[in-house]
């Protein structure tokens, strides 16, 4: 997955009129099917959880469709594009204690996919504005440029594959 540049102004406009629009329709959504089915299935002793849980699940299942549904949609592009670099970082963060033994041993597939975790970590700060921790990441980033020059390699980003990653 390539490094985009994503316009902040909108992506975070974007997130946010979803996120409102996710926590509206599950709330109208799963209250609505509920009392739907409380009034269809009345219970004597007033219990009615189950019938709420069903509510609830019928209401996360449609908008699960529905997200999926818009997922390529213009408007969902940013959101979408965040969330899946956001799953290949966690991917690469779960192989990091091997990729980084590996890349003290040369591996430049290993420093390759750090060098990637790296830029998508840092695009991603910047989007959220989470500038705490871009310090440490200056310093991994220093010591991966300090190793990756000691093998003579030149790190891009953008040659990075996910299926470099099976081999750790």
């Amino acid at each position: 997955m390539p490094l985009i540049e994503i316009n902040k102004s909108r992506y975070r406009r974007h997130l946010n009129l979803v996120i409102i629009g996710c926590i509206t329709s599950l709330a109208i959504g799963s209250l609505a099917i509920s009392q739907i089915l409380i009034f269809l299935f009345p219970d004597e002793s007033g219990r009615h959880f189950h019938w709420n849980l069903l509510g609830v699940v019928i209401a996360s299942l449609s908008l699960i469709g529905l997200l999926n549904k818009f997922r390529r949609h213009n408007f969902m592009a940013e959101v979408v594009y965040v969330w899946e670099l956001k799953q290949t970082l966690n991917k690469i963060n779960r192989k990091m204690p091997k990729l980084k033994i590996a890349s003290n041993a040369g591996n430049a597939d290993a420093m390759l996919a750090i060098q990637y975790s790296y830029a998508g970590s840092r695009l991603l700060w910047h989007l959220d504005d989470n500038t705490i921790v871009l310090d440490e990441l200056t310093i991994q980033q220093i010591e991966l440029d300090r190793i990756a020059a000691k093998f003579n390699l030149t790190l891009n980003a953008q040659d990075y594959e996910e299926s470099l990653l099976g081999q750790f």
